[in-house]
């Protein structure tokens, strides 16, 4: 673990440290840097396996709002629908123990249930700018204004496909700051820290913990990530699996990650069910 006074930087922990250890920086700082999350082998399975799409997109972004479409970046590729398009994402990557885990011990007691909000390869290319801080529970408006108090409504793996260093665009962070009384302050640049990362490491934050893609100073590097963020089943996520993952293909997925995909029914703490069919589980209409 880093010797550094906490607030002022990130803790990094090992793979195999507790998850009730992970749990508890996690809740303390806003965020954890998980090393060696994912081995090389996995990182160029992946990689190739998202290749094609990769080289087909452009960078830059197709929103029609243009403070939406500078916080995508002008020089950044952001691939989705990662399950359709990887094997290692849909079988290994979000079936990681320590995804669930953590989830499972921030979800479940709280809201019951949990899904995939979205998932997608963020490149952030030579020269660009950083991002625009934000939390992103201001997916959820209404807990912005909760603070602190209010319960996590998500939660983010942002997993290093390439190193990670303050000149090619490292996330930064402020820890701390999901502690912080007014979620309307997003802090100030000077207030965040660089999540330097070796390939393979995972930076695990919370909803509430401001952040943004950092400046890519460099002439000549492209810095790759794979993030998929967790909410509970009680709120609705970006992606539309149901509509873009062919419905044979979510055959072959566990119940598990067909849950979180929305194939299956959400049970959120004091629900009978959400996301069904004639009050009966989605997962039976469809055959699963």
């Amino acid at each position: 673990m880093a010797a550094q006074k906490q607030g002022q930087t990130l803790v990094s922990v090992a793979a195999d440290t507790s998850v009730e250890e992970i749990r508890k920086i996690l809740t303390r700082d806003g965020g954890v840097i998980v090393k060696n999350f994912l081995t090389k082998e996995q990182i160029n399975r992946f990689n190739a396996e998202i290749a094609p799409r990769m080289q087909a997109l452009s960078p830059g972004s197709t929103h029609e709002n243009e403070l939406v479409a500078a916080f995508h970046g002008s020089n950044t590729k952001r691939l989705t629908n990662l399950v359709t398009h990887s094997p290692t994402f849909r079988s290994e990557i979000i079936e990681h123990p320590l995804v669930h885990e953590v989830c499972d011990l921030t979800f479940l007691q709280e809201s019951g249930t949990y899904w995939m909000t979205t998932a997608q390869v963020i490149e952030i290319g030579p020269n660009s700018q950083a991002q625009p801080l934000h939390r992103d529970l201001e997916n959820w408006f209404p807990f912005i204004g909760m603070g602190p108090a209010g319960p996590e409504v998500t939660l983010n793996f942002l997993i290093a496909l390439t190193d990670f260093t303050e000149e090619n665009g490292a996330t930064r962070v402020i820890p701390g700051s999901n502690h912080w009384s007014d979620f309307e302050d997003r802090g100030t640049p000077e207030q965040t820290v660089p999540a330097d990362m070796n390939a393979g490491d995972a930076l695990l934050f919370s909803g509430k913990t401001a952040h943004g893609g950092g400046a890519n100073r460099t002439g000549d590097e492209y810095r790759r990530a794979v993030a998929f963020a967790i909410n509970p089943g009680f709120l609705t996520g970006e992606e539309a699996y149901p509509f873009l993952v062919d419905l044979e293909l979510a055959k072959t997925l566990s119940p598990r990650v067909q849950r979180m995909l929305g194939f299956r029914s959400q049970y959120p703490a004091g629900s009978p069910g959400l996301w069904q069919v004639d009050y009966a589980d989605l997962g039976d209409h469809l055959k699963l």
